[in-house]
Order: C-alpha cells, then sequence, then structure tokens
C-alpha cells in the first residue's frame, strides 16, 4: 500500500506553468506505473500522463508537447510540468500508483484564467 500527496496547484494565466508534485509514502522505484489523471467538474476523470517503472511515457493528446512527467527516487517523488497552460486544463490533478491495487491522491486544483 502507499499513500500520496500532491502539492504544487494553483492559479495561473493562460500560457503560464506549474509544477505539480506527487509524494509517496513509499519508495516508489518498484512501483509498476505512476500516473496523472485529471477530472474538470461535470466530466470524466481522464489520464494525463503515466510513467513506467522502466521509464516509459504516454501523453493524453490534449497536452502532450506542454506537459512532462518525471520522477525523483531519492525523493519518493513524481512530477508534472505544466507549461503553456490553457483554461481548458482547468481541472483537480490526482497522482495515481498502479501496484496490485490502483492509489490515488486527495487531489490538487488547477485553475488557469483566460
Amino acid at each position: 500500500q502507499v499513500q500520496l500527496v500532491e502539492s504544487g496547484g494553483g492559479l495561473v494565466q493562460a500560457g503560464g506553468s506549474l509544477r505539480l508534485s506527487c509524494t509517496a509514502s513509499r519508495s516508489i522505484s518498484s512501483i509498476n506505473i505512476m500516473g496523472w489523471y485529471r477530472q474538470a467538474p461535470g466530466k470524466q476523470r481522464e489520464l494525463v500522463a503515466e510513467l513506467t517503472r522502466l521509464g516509459s511515457t504516454n501523453y493524453a493528446d490534449s497536452v502532450k508537447g506542454r506537459f512532462t512527467i518525471s520522477r525523483d527516487n531519492a525523493k519518493n517523488t513524481v512530477y508534472l510540468q505544466m507549461n503553456s497552460l490553457k483554461p481548458e486544463d482547468t481541472a483537480v490533478y490526482y497522482c495515481n500508483a498502479a501496484m496490485n491495487y490502483v492509489y490515488w491522491g486527495q487531489g490538487t486544483q488547477v485553475t488557469v484564467s483566460s
């Protein structure tokens, strides 16, 4: 089992940047997949980015080229660097960890003003 805590959300103008952090309660080096999802009001939760244990990445088409997922195993932390933010990026962003079970953080709000 693992507990996940997100941070770094906030209010930013369109075109700006934010870096989200997800800190785990245990080592992330052996976790199969670490990911970021987001959910806007009235919409389904969607995958934003994921990073496998072996280092491969996958991004939603809507964020590809703007967002980057990375990790620091020594800090038990996964990051989501968000550049060129758009109003449609506004959502609650959730960290998850896929092991034998999928674990979720509590989420952090990202609001992009136009």
